[in-house]
């Protein structure tokens, strides 16, 4: 369990970290470009002495790993604008509910993990839609309530990307990685996407005059970098601790995350929830709740 909660602290950490960057005047882009680099450099201090990294270019999940990289600054930049623009929560909470994305793809095309859906666990998936589009709403000084223009659709995209991606590591665990010592293989593999992937996007930005590296941006990498790499560690070895059964861990974390970040909101930012932000922090869990309920029974009952 400690492990867990490490996973989901270091999370919320990466979002804060987004809303505190203006106030430093940490570049978001160069931040999460050099984030990448920090990362690499976590996890390889992480490899067992006895484990050596290489990337063997012959291996399908190794350019499968380096698109996904590719997929990741992607889907980081447009989560550190959305927090930036439509606050922490509604990030958090269309991040944690984009579960829908890989379920869906879990259950009607790779029809992985032997679980069969009822009306309940439906129930869960439109209830966490809803969830997410209730989560978008906020209301301007002196207007009623209403969306705030083409702003949100940033949640909706932090959404659909982070379904992907998660979806396209879920397909190469199936079909690819056949043994659990071949995770950070991968993941520091997909990091070196990243990596190649912002460079030349900062390089391209630098060119057209856009970009000047400045202390605090780097600063502002390592801050985000170390807990970025090691939120998704922590998760791994939460998931070695409870067998494997992501089924109650992804829940779990999902839940914690969404929680610990509105109040991390509430307490440091003075981000106030409306009513409606507040339905869909309740439709978030109780979604999560619907769609896992076998698994959360049967540790309850253990």
């Amino acid at each position: 369990m400690l492990f867990l909660c490490l996973s989901i602290l270091l999370s919320v950490v990466l979002l804060l970290n987004f809303r505190l960057f203006p106030r430093y005047q940490v570049n978001t882009f160069q931040a999460i470009v050099f984030n990448y680099p920090v990362c690499f450099l976590t996890g390889f201090l992480l490899l067992p002495r006895n484990q050596p990294f290489d990337i063997d270019f012959s291996q399908t999940w190794t350019w499968l790993a380096l698109g996904l990289g590719v997929g990741f600054i992607i889907t980081f930049i447009l989560s550190g604008i959305s927090t930036q623009r439509m606050g922490i929560t509604a990030t958090s909470l269309a991040n944690n509910m984009s579960l829908v994305v890989p379920v869906c793809f879990s259950l009607f095309v790779f029809q992985a993990g032997g679980k069969t859906f009822n009306a309940l666990n439906y129930m869960g998936l439109v209830l966490a839609v809803v969830a997410v589009g209730l989560s978008t709403f906020r209301k301007e000084e002196g207007q009623t309530v209403r969306a705030l223009g083409w702003n949100t659709l940033l949640p909706v995209g932090v959404f659909l990307m982070y379904g992907a991606t998660n979806t396209m590591i879920n397909y190469m665990n199936i079909h690819y990685i056949s043994s659990d010592d071949k995770t950070l293989q991968v993941t520091l593999t997909m990091v070196l996407g990243a990596i190649a992937a912002g460079l030349a996007m900062l390089a391209f930005r630098a060119i057209q005059g856009k970009e000047e590296l400045k202390r605090q941006n780097l600063v502002g990498a390592i801050t985000l970098g170390v807990p970025n790499f090691l939120s998704f560690y922590t998760l791994i070895l939460a998931l070695s601790q409870f067998g494997g059964n992501g089924a109650f861990v992804y829940p779990l974390y999902n839940i914690g995350v969404i929680l610990v970040a509105a109040l991390s909101a509430t307490v440091f930012f003075k981000e106030k929830l409306l009513v409606v932000n507040q339905i869909g922090l309740a439709l978030a869990v109780l979604a999560i709740g619907l769609i896992s309920w076998q698994e959360l029974a049967q540790w309850i009952t253990r």
